[in-house]
């Protein structure tokens, strides 16, 4: 893990150095996307049978147009090094040191229904005043909490659902009879 946040360090220096911060991102988002939604490119990196050759040939092919040549050296450099199998990790801490660099805080907000794009507009104000970050919001939708909000910001969990309600409720009604 060490080494991913290295790698994603010196990526993200080396951005801001040559002003293509927001593309290099963007780049990062769509291999977060693409290799987190195929298992079987996630078994192809990690396997130690297969050679960097064959691997960078496959990362080449799936992402060699579609991100920006500074993007491909990367990956190359993460191959030569044998480093594939952390690409995950070394995508995932860009995306955080990024976020920390632009002053954003991703926040997972889970509810019983989807909200409206007013709700959704009033919590991300409050959220940000909170914060005193850019908020950007991940909605997850999950009938058990019966009603409410519950909002992930980074390791905090503020459960404003009725379902915590109710479990708080039937707790106390426990520990006193």
């Amino acid at each position: 893990m060490k080494a991913a946040i290295r790698y994603a360090k010196s990526l993200l220096l080396l951005a801001v150095e040559r002003q293509e911060l927001e593309a290099i991102s963007n780049d990062m988002v769509l291999m977060d996307n693409t290799i987190k939604g195929s298992r079987d490119l996630v078994l192809f990196l990690r396997s130690p049978i297969i050679s960097k050759a064959q691997k960078l040939n496959v990362l080449k092919e799936v992402f060699g147009d579609k991100v920006s040549p500074t993007t491909n050296a990367f990956i190359e450099i993460i191959v030569r090094k044998g480093r594939e199998s952390e690409i995950v990790a070394m995508v995932s801490a860009f995306r955080k040191l990024y976020n920390e660099h632009s002053g954003i805080v991703e926040v997972e907000i889970t509810t019983a229904g989807e909200l409206g794009a007013q709700q959704k507009d009033n919590l991300s104000k409050s959220l940000e005043s909170r914060t005193g970050k850019k908020v950007i919001l991940t909605e997850r939708i999950d009938p058990a909490v019966r009603g409410g909000i519950r909002a992930r910001i980074e390791d905090t969990v503020i459960d404003g659902t009725i379902q915590y309600k109710l479990e708080q409720l039937r707790n106390t009604l426990l520990t006193k009879g």
